[in-house]
């Protein structure tokens, strides 16, 4: 496991990096990831931040497909410039917007023709950024629109309580990605009675509905990161779309989740992040979990591995 610090920024793409090291690696994302070659991954995941502080200079305008519109876009689409010129939001979200487009365009980029993305974003900011995934990688790679539905936190009153995440998912070539359903943890009928005994014991594969509890404040995975993820979530879209030796990568990693499913699962993993607290907090975890794996079997938890 490689570990790279911002003040000498290496950049990826040769060496090691070819050889699909995992890397964990401290810079801005939009810096680091150029270097890797086209197609370098199966599988993305990314959780970005919302409000990034950073001013853009761009135009005031998002573009919504339209036959009669005024622009060409990806395959020769035609848009027209509206979105984003009527929304009481426009500035906030335009500003987000530009800051994630050229980081999804190398994700495009990066994904091998059987790779999936899966963009974990608020449900506030859901409907802008899957108008801008299906500007970069076009609406007929949008695979699924899945909900994460969670039961914790505050309550509105005069609203229905949000307690859910979206997670938008692409594929880089609908015609070959990856998608191993067989591989994924089944859950139980809502209502087994309606169903044979078999199917019952078996259970059900997941819908795009996911019930599945926030990280415990005292479970063994909770990190102390403010938006830390459960790794049950990530698992499931790993063991979807990735196979055991891929390669996975989250330019925003935070506490480093994904890479703590792809180390449990064999999978090589690739995590940057511009926070040096996320970057500190992911390389301890990991360094405990690849102390875990080298252990001896029946070693307990944090017993070394006898010396050779």
């Amino acid at each position: 496991m490689a570990e790279v610090g911002e003040s000498g920024l290496e950049r990826p793409g040769s060496g090691d990096d070819a050889a699909g090291e995992d890397l964990i690696l401290l810079g801005d994302n939009l810096d680091l990831l150029p270097p890797f070659p086209d197609g370098s991954f199966q599988m993305i995941y990314v959780d970005p931040p919302f409000n990034t502080g950073q001013t853009q200079a761009r135009q005031a305008i998002r573009t919504v497909a339209d036959e009669g519109g005024d622009r060409t876009g990806y395959q020769g689409r035609r848009y027209r410039t509206e979105l984003l010129e009527r929304s009481s939001y426009r500035d906030r979200f335009d500003d987000f917007l530009g800051f994630l487009e050229p980081r999804l365009n190398e994700a495009h980029r990066l994904l091998d023709r059987a790779g999936t993305l899966y963009f974990h974003i608020d449900y506030r900011e859901a409907h802008y950024c899957k108008l801008l995934l299906d500007e970069v990688f076009g609406r007929e790679c949008f695979l699924n629109e899945i909900i994460w539905a969670y039961d914790y936190g505050a309550r509105a009153k005069r609203r229905w309580p949000a307690k859910h995440d979206t997670i938008l998912v692409y594929v880089k070539d609908p015609e070959a990605y990856h998608f191993d359903s067989a591989e994924v943890d089944r859950e139980p009928y809502m209502a087994p009675g309606l169903v044979t005994a078999e199917k019952a014991a078996r259970g059900k594969l997941p819908t795009d509905v996911w019930w599945h509890t926030i990280v415990p404040t005292n479970g063994a995975e909770k990190t102390g990161y403010p938006s830390q993820k459960p790794e049950g979530i990530v698992r499931r879209m790993v063991v979807a779309s990735s196979r055991p030796g891929d390669r996975c990568l989250d330019f925003f990693c935070g506490s480093g989740t994904l890479g703590a499913v792809a180390a449990k699962l064999d999978r090589r993993y690739v995590l940057i992040d511009s926070n040096p607290e996320a970057i500190a907090i992911t390389r301890e975890r990991l360094a405990g979990i690849e102390a875990e794996r080298a252990a001896p079997a029946g070693a307990g938890p944090g017993e070394p591995a006898e010396a050779t």
